[in-house]
């Protein structure tokens, strides 16, 4: 794979099409909270029977390979979200050894990375949001310009998310919101997606200034829980547990401008692995 370079590069999903109008305008027509409350019971069935067959479709239908997981049987996990939200062992996901990495925080496609401008966060190409409204209360000027990646989560990936680099906690805020699809067509078609939808805003203090991580809901996706205890506020090594999707979703990274030089070798639809280097802190900032 090729090495990171200075040069600045944005790439992202491409203009919307005319069946991504269509499938947006019908998304945004269905009672998604309804929808989505709905799954999280069904997901939440510890009936043997129901939760076992829920289980093996699953498995089966995504190709899960649970050789990866902490518990290899899927009748072992006490229900679907269980296994939706599963460990993995140890060595499934190392930490990249590329000296001053900052490592993707979870598995899943990339749909934009590159860098800000001006505080506008490129969702696809000619839609772009403002990050003060994506963070709310919790904004940081000093992200303007900012080096960012977003990663979509599908349902076959795993949906813990975990440190980019050493940090942390310094505010953590719930933003309620839609239940929208955040999968590509709705990207490319829906204006200002990931404001719409619900959020966890969370910001870092890191090595290199202040870090946005930033879980943002989906369909059948009403719960996004923490690993830490909201009455403390964590110091994390690279690679610790942040959190996890209750079914899945999309992640954003936002880090101040200039400190990562990016691994040009990533692109929209890239694939990537928690743990995978993204880029490097650039020393030279």
């Amino acid at each position: 794979m090729a090495g990171p370079s200075n040069k600045l590069m944005t790439s992202s999903e491409p203009e919307p099409n005319p069946s991504d109008r269509l499938k947006a305008l019908a998304m945004q027509a269905l009672p998604t909270r309804l929808l989505s409350q709905l799954t999280n019971r069904i997901a939440r069935i510890k009936t043997p029977w129901i939760k076992n067959t829920l289980n093996r479709f699953f498995v089966c239908l995504y190709r899960i390979d649970l050789e990866q997981a902490v518990r290899h049987d899927p009748r072992d996990y006490e229900s679907f979200n269980d296994l939706f939200t599963r460990a993995l062992r140890p060595q499934a996901r190392p930490l990249s050894t590329i000296p001053n990495s900052v490592v993707s925080p979870c598995d899943g496609t990339i749909s934009a990375i590159g860098q800000l401008s001006g505080d506008q966060l490129i969702q696809a190409k000619g839609v772009t949001y403002p990050i003060a409204e994506l963070m709310a209360d919790l904004y940081n000027p000093e992200l303007a310009n900012g080096m960012f990646v977003t990663i979509y989560l599908s349902p076959s990936d795993y949906h813990r998310i975990h440190a980019p680099l050493r940090c942390s906690l310094e505010g953590c805020q719930h933003i309620p919101g839609r239940l929208l699809t955040v999968a590509a067509s709705a990207v490319r078609a829906i204006p200002k997606l990931y404001v719409r939808n619900e959020r966890l805003v969370t910001t870092w203090q890191t090595p290199v200034g202040p870090m946005a991580l930033i879980p943002i809901g989906a369909l059948n996706v009403g719960s996004i829980e923490t690993a830490w205890d909201h009455q403390s506020s964590p110091d994390l090594a690279q690679g610790d547990e942040v959190g996890r999707f209750n079914l899945g979703s999309t992640v954003i990274m936002i880090l101040p401008q200039g400190t990562v030089d990016w691994n040009q070798a990533l692109r929209a639809t890239s694939r990537v692995l928690m743990g995978q280097s993204l880029g490097t802190i650039n020393d030279n900032r």
